[in-house]
């Protein structure tokens, strides 16, 4: 139920990017977060046909039910034959999306479940070739497959659009995972081996290799071994820690496999439309997947003999609460040792306890969830603050929950007794009691989240108590609707009084014992870890020897010419790649007002049901409007402000802007003026969500942006906050300390992560100072905001007056765009509104957006020669980019054949996956085409060798242009199946579908559903094409004279990685970047915040 912060133990096998830096903001500068991480909902869904069978082949219903107003049908079936069971959710979406969860128990440190999930992928039984599973997903519609592994489980997804892909590739996947083919080959490169140079390299071992030394990894795992007696699998790290995946081998694997991937140990959710409802996937099962099951003899039933349910009928069920109270400390490599970080976990209910579970979620976000939250406005929400966030999280076991809560970037003088600290704040609020008019705002706020996050993503946000149910609920399904109808919870926390509330949280935090981790940041641990790891590299490589080193070598090469084993043109082709006209795509509806100076190519504006609305209501306004019309039960407005005026003095501003934009005071239209607690409490009690950032998701940052989200009976009032919030808004001295002093305490912690640090040092690489993603970046910012906080202090004056010119500059209409989003037809005034609040507007001639290709630097504009490498001492892999030019604009002729050569290059267990990733030289490699900026990115995730990597890289590369590396039809045919993947998840929601609309023909210039269009010039492109498209613009990033490179990398690898870069022919400059902070200490590497968001 409540939400998940990633700092815990889940562990990907793929990340898929859709930018370069995707992967950059790790944690928000504001981090107020109030999406509430729940289990069920109310949401107006299409009907369902009532499905009333109770058996199919050997399949029993074990539940069914409808969940209210929701029109979400829940079936659950379990073979009576092999106890393999089925869960499906049966309602009307784009995408079918599936979760096949084995629950994952391990008593040691290998990293088995780790391990298993990454060799699931290198083939099976009846499919034994390496890669086969994602060639034939990509070719249904699909984005190749995907795994996670956390403490109690592993699961494997995938994702079609429509329903015909999904059912074909099921057997496929199942197969997969009962019968994996395990082979030796595939352990050396996938999970771990030793190459020629004697240096450890795999992916699973690159992968932990960039996470066992982080504050949060090292932190989960000492609180883990302290919660846990000796004997639990809840104390292991089941992602393995190095010294331990350097010893295991693939028989032990091979024996986890076969205790724990049993088809009784395995559930199948599948969330999503079927042709055929439920009997579809049931009928694929009992059809193609029971026979083989049987035939491994394993139609044992649900439970045979000797069966222990993992975690629920093993010591790891035998835990008591915590009994005292320990305190424990670790130190983190960290060269500022200015800040450090800390983890408080108390005992919680039980997992079937589903109302105080939905309590203390509530109650979490009572005192955390904004700037007037108890816990923030003591310890955030201050001058000084004392940390940057507090975080309550959730973590289910066995026989009842933990409740770890995450402080971050604590001032080192505060640490030791940070907790105490803490504890008696609770203990004061619990003293004066609850504020309840402001805890119902809380509750109600938190359901209308909820139905907005089920409206836009059921499967997604209710497969989570699927699979919490399979590891932990009662086999019967008895516990299934209490744990998804959480409708019913809200109804009966509207009833608590202050006492109660009191009362939970003295329970649960107040009177508990609890385990506190502290993190301490430590210089000397850095040195000490590099000096360990040189040595051990030393002692291994005299070890192997010459003849050693050779062999190590030899076995890695034989390996990888194993897994290069063609699969047959035949075994792929037998999988017909769907039909685009079986997707259903979400209908929009869009009207523009007209606007002097728009030039773009506009959808006609026929006479629709909305073009009539908005003429009905009122005369024409003098601004740019665009209405986009799906079916919702919210609407949402936008406001987007051009930066191109904006004075290049003023940029740094923008970070502090936004992390004080929804808590500054405010006069508004009426003549009233709101403090900035009663700003923060309106707009809680009467919006679903509130958001300002630079642009969307990377793109179009040079457009500040602010959407406010409602019920559709509050339009009026999203407008009228819209034009209060910007023009209204009082710049208030102590409330912009506040706001500049949390960027400041962030930043630390920011600096510790190697995508974060790449990030922002390719922005100063390639962009000038007229860039606002450059001012916004964490180098500018370390220089820029403790020169804030001094003027805030000595000259308050002097800053309000810049603050004043900002918004002087945002605020001319010349660059203002608006648009409504969502259920315009059921507003009653959607024009009139506008003319109400912002008919003073003059008219204006609206210029044109600014693109981030406007303020690239000359380097940016012509990439060549230098690269930049980066120490960081808190990694041991590399992050890396390779940047050249590319298409610029996003109506480009030849865009098409680039981008179904960047798919046939990046697709899962394709050709930069089968020759970096299946080698072991990183976790992740993939180029991007920046169409905004104009750039074509190549890049190296957790690296274990990133000269290697890009050397392979080329070699294929060069190998596809001249023909000795071969292109099939085959593969151009996925690539191009995978991109219709891709473009119908981007508007696989109302809110994407309309928000998607708006920025093709207010931002790009494109025509309406322009990618929908594109799907036929990428369905024509040819082979050849692909080929002249490769050489023409990736070959080119491949070239130093034509490329740059930024390298960010642990200390004891920068020499070695920029001597290589020197030899291919780049001029490496070595940087450890200092930054000095109020104490003086000083502290390596930088980073990127990306867009300084603030999410409500």
């Amino acid at each position: 139920m409540l939400r998940s912060l990633s700092v815990g133990p889940r562990l990907h096998r793929l990340r898929r990017c859709v930018s370069p830096f995707a992967l950059s903001n790790k944690f928000f500068l504001t981090p107020y977060y109030s999406y509430p991480r729940t289990l069920m909902s109310l949401s107006n869904g299409s009907a369902v046909v009532a499905d009333t069978s109770t058996s199919f082949g050997n399949f029993d219903l074990i539940k069914r039910m409808e969940l209210r107003n929701n029109g979400v049908v829940v079936s659950k079936w379990q073979s009576r034959v092999t106890g393999l069971t089925v869960v499906h959710l049966d309602y009307e979406a784009p995408l079918v999306n599936g979760y096949f969860v084995v629950a994952t128990e391990i008593f040691d440190d290998t990293g088995c479940p780790h391990t298993l999930e990454h060799l699931v992928f290198m083939g099976s039984e009846g499919y034994p070739y390496k890669g086969i599973i994602d060639q034939l997903a990509n070719r249904g519609f699909s984005n190749g497959t995907n795994a996670w592994t956390d403490t109690d489980h592993t699961a494997y997804t995938s994702s079609t659009a429509g329903d015909q892909g999904f059912l074909q590739l099921l057997p496929v996947f199942l197969d997969h995972i009962l019968y994996p083919t395990m082979a030796k080959s595939a352990f050396l490169t996938e999970v771990y081996h030793i190459n020629g140079k004697g240096e450890d390299a795999g992916v699973v071992y690159s992968e932990m290799q960039g996470r066992q030394n982080t504050s949060a990894d090292l932190m989960a795992l000492c609180s883990q071994r302290t919660l846990y007696p000796v004997g639990s699998a809840y104390r292991s790290e089941t992602g393995g820690l190095m010294e331990a995946l350097r010893l295991l081998t693939v028989e032990q694997i091979r024996k986890y496999h076969g205790t724990y991937y049993v088809p009784h140990n395995l559930s199948l959710i599948v969330t999503g439309k079927l042709s055929n409802g439920t009997h579809s996937l049931l009928s694929v099962i009992q059809d193609k997947v029971e026979p083989t099951i049987i035939a491994h003899d394993q139609g044992r039933g649900p439970r045979p003999n000797g069966w222990k349910r993992p975690f629920v009928e093993t010591p790891s069920a035998n835990r008591e609460p915590i009994n005292q109270t320990v305190k424990k400390v670790v130190e983190f490599p960290e060269k500022d040792e200015s800040q450090g970080e800390l983890i408080v976990t108390f005992s919680g209910p039980s997992p079937t306890d589903f109302l105080n579970r939905k309590a203390i979620d509530i109650l979490a976000t009572y005192l955390t969830s904004s700037p007037v939250a108890p816990l923030n406005k003591e310890y955030v929400e201050v001058e000084s603050p004392l940390c940057s966030y507090i975080y309550f999280g959730e973590d289910i076991r066995a026989s009842m929950v933990d409740l770890p809560i995450y402080v971050g970037s604590i001032p080192v003088e505060y640490l030791d007794d940070f907790d105490k600290r803490f504890v008696s704040s609770l203990r004061r609020i619990s003293q004066e009691d609850i504020d309840m008019d402001r805890m119902h705002m809380v509750i109600n706020r938190d359901e209308r989240q909820l139905r907005s996050k089920l409206e836009s993503s059921k499967g997604e946000t209710l497969s989570g108590a699927l699979i919490t149910d399979f590891l932990y609920g009662a086999l019967d399904g008895s516990d299934l609707p209490d744990a998804l109808d959480e409708t019913k919870y809200y109804d009966v926390l509207r009833t608590w009084s202050s006492k109660d509330w009191t009362n939970l949280l003295q329970k649960y935090f107040i009177d508990a014992n609890y385990v506190a981790v502290i993190g301490k940041p430590s210089a000397h641990l850095v040195e000490k870890l590099e000096r360990d790891e040189k040595s051990r590299l030393a002692t291994q490589i005299e070890k192997l020897g010459p003849e050693g080193l050779a062999q190590a070598e030899k076995n890695l090469e034989a390996a990888k010419e194993e897994h290069e084993r063609p699969i047959p043109k035949g075994v792929l082709t037998s999988f017909p790649v769907p039909d685009v006209k079986s997707i259903s795509w979400i209908p929009v509806e869009s009207v523009q007002e007209t606007s002097e100076g728009f030039d773009v190519v506009r959808t006609p504006r026929l006479q629709s049901n909305l073009a009539k609305h908005i003429e009905s209501d009122g005369s024409a306004l003098p601004m740019f409007i665009q209405y986009d019309h799906v079916k919702s039960d919210f609407v949402s407005i936008h406001a987007h402000f051009s930066l191109a005026s904006l004075p290049d003095r003023l940029r740094p501003y923008i970070s502090t802007y936004l992390a004080a934009f929804f808590s500054l005071p405010v006069k508004r239209t009426s003549g009233e003026h709101l403090s900035h607690e009663e700003v923060v409490n309106k707009l809680d009690d009467e919006t679903v969500a509130y958001e300002s950032a630079l642009g969307y998701s990377d793109q179009f940052t040079e457009v500040l942006r602010v959407t406010v989200k409602v019920q559709v009976d509050q339009y009026e009032s999203a407008v009228a906050w819209l034009r209060d919030l910007v023009w209204g808004a009082i710049f208030d001295k102590e409330r912009l300390l506040v706001s500049a002093a949390k960027i400041a305490q962030a930043l630390p912690e920011l600096k510790r992560d190697g995508s974060n640090v790449l990030s922002s040092v390719w922005l100063e690489c390639h962009f000038s100072a007229n860039s606002t993603s450059l001012a916004s970046a964490v180098l500018s910012q370390s220089e820029f905001v403790p020169k804030l906080i001094a003027e805030l202090r000595e000259t308050p004056d002097k800053v309000v007056a810049d603050f004043e010119a900002l918004r002087s500059c945002l605020t001319d209409p010349s660059g203002i765009r608006f648009s409504v989003t969502g259920n315009v037809l059921d507003v009653a005034k959607p024009r009139s509104v506008w003319g109400r609040y912002f008919g003073s507007l003059p008219k204006s001639h609206l210029t044109p957006v600014r693109l981030t290709y406007e303020t690239l630097n000359d380097l940016g504009r012509n990439p060549a020669g230098k690269a930049t490498v980066i120490s960081l001492p808190t990694i041991e892999s590399s992050f890396v980019s390779h940047t050249t030019r590319g298409i610029q604009g996003f109506d480009h002729p030849e865009f098409p054949a680039l981008r179904v050569a960047l798919e046939v290059l990046n697709a899962t267990e394709s050709y930069l996956w089968r020759s970096i990733r299946g080698s072991g030289l990183a976790y992740g490699a993939y180029i991007t085409a920046d169409r905004e900026a104009g750039l074509l990115t190549f890049m190296l995730y957790r690296s274990s060798d990133s000269i290697a990597a890009f050397r392979e890289a080329k070699k294929v590369l060069i190998g596809l242009i001249d023909g000795t590396v071969d292109l099939e039809e085959t593969t151009l045919d996925a690539a191009k199946s995978s991109i219709v993947y891709g473009i119908a998840r981007n508007v696989s929601t109302p809110s994407t579908a309309a928000t998607n609309s708006f920025l093709d023909q207010a931002i790009k210039g494109v025509p309406q559903g322009y990618n929908l269009k594109l799907l036929e010039k990428h369905q024509a492109v040819t082979k050849s094409d692909v080929l002249a498209s490769l050489k023409k613009y990736v070959l080119p990033v491949f070239s130093s004279s034509s490329s740059t490179v930024v390298v960010v990398t642990a200390p004891s690898k920068v020499d070695q990685i920029a001597d290589n870069l020197e030899d291919c022919g780049f001029k490496a400059e070595k940087r450890t970047l200092e930054v000095v902070l109020d104490e003086g200490s000083d502290s390596d590497g930088t980073s990127e915040t990306g867009s300084q968001a603030s999410y409500h």
